[in-house]
């Protein structure tokens, strides 16, 4: 269904199962839910919704197709979305899982709304920090030389310097609002995004493949990193505290060239009701076979 939230966005929802209400939330920002992400609950314990965020998905409009999606498009707004989304369905509290972008979501609306939330199961673990943007755009660049020239000479006026990091994706999201040149913008920011973990985004079967996407994608992720998510630096770190009685599994892969694993440390630290559950490998994607079973066994653990 298409729930009018306002101010001009209509959010995509629908639910599978039966049992204790879950919620997921997706990555990018700007990824949206697909019918694999039931695959990380039981059915028949979890009634699962997937909600596609303001710009995406099936939700109206999107940002691949006009740039009034990101009008009113920031974190506060999403929050907002997720309380209308939980009381439009009549659930009190629910278990809130987030990869990726969705991990950082999934601690602000849990902070803004912390007797909602159950229980929580967070994967790839990003806080949206300026320390992790430059890791991600800025520093990994030096185990991915070949790519990241190609990703930094896009916009050849900011120069390579990871330090410049907030000037690149500043630029990027200059180029992708130009109807002349987005495209091309958009495919270079999504090559950068699937070459570090060996992918292209030419690769049949991805979710890269499609220029609609890439474009939709590329616009929202450079539109919430372009203002630091509307997050204060650290916020979500510091914000521990309100959510810290809340019980959480934490899952991250050491060597996640993505997401950098001190995140999840740091946090895990000073999370009082977390665990944290180590990947040896790189994989970074809740959808990915590792991840997928370590999620699953995490959710299947709530009602054990």
């Amino acid at each position: 269904m298409l729930l009018d939230t306002g101010q001009g966005h209509q959010i995509y929802v629908e639910q599978r199962g039966e049992g204790i209400p879950a919620l997921v939330l997706h990555g990018g920002p700007g990824s949206g839910c697909t019918p694999a992400h039931y695959d990380l609950f039981d059915l028949n314990r979890f009634c699962v919704t997937l909600m596609d965020q303001r710009g995406c998905g099936r939700s109206q409009p999107n940002a691949a197709d006009q740039l009034r999606a990101l009008d009113r498009n920031t974190t506060q707004d999403l929050i907002q979305d997720i309380e209308q989304v939980r009381q439009s369905l009549g659930v009190d509290q629910w278990v809130v899982f987030g990869g990726s972008w969705g991990s950082t979501l999934a601690m602000a609306y849990a902070a803004a709304h912390p007797h909602r939330v159950s229980a929580m199961v967070l994967a790839g673990v990003a806080t949206t920090t300026a320390r992790d943007l430059q890791w991600l755009y800025g520093d990994i660049g030096n185990l991915f030389p070949e790519a990241y020239d190609a990703f930094t000479g896009h916009v050849p006026e900011v120069g390579a310097a990871p330090e410049d990091t907030q000037a690149r994706i500043a630029a990027y999201a200059a180029r992708l609002r130009d109807p002349s040149v987005c495209q091309a913008a958009a495919d270079a920011w999504c090559q950068w995004e699937t070459a570090i973990f060996g992918g292209d985004i030419r690769q049949k079967g991805s979710r890269y493949a499609d220029p609609r996407f890439r474009l939709g994608f590329a616009r929202l992720v450079t539109h919430y990193f372009t203002n630091g998510a509307w997050l204060d630096d650290g916020q979500i770190q510091r914000d521990v505290g309100l959510i810290a009685h809340i019980p959480c599994t934490l899952i991250h892969s050491r060597f996640d060239p993505s997401c950098p694993f001190r995140a999840a440390w740091d946090l895990s630290r000073v999370w009082h009701a977390s665990t944290l559950q180590v990947l040896e490998g790189m994989t970074h994607s809740a959808l990915d076979t590792d991840m997928k079973d370590a999620v699953r066994h995490a959710t299947d653990a709530l009602v054990l």
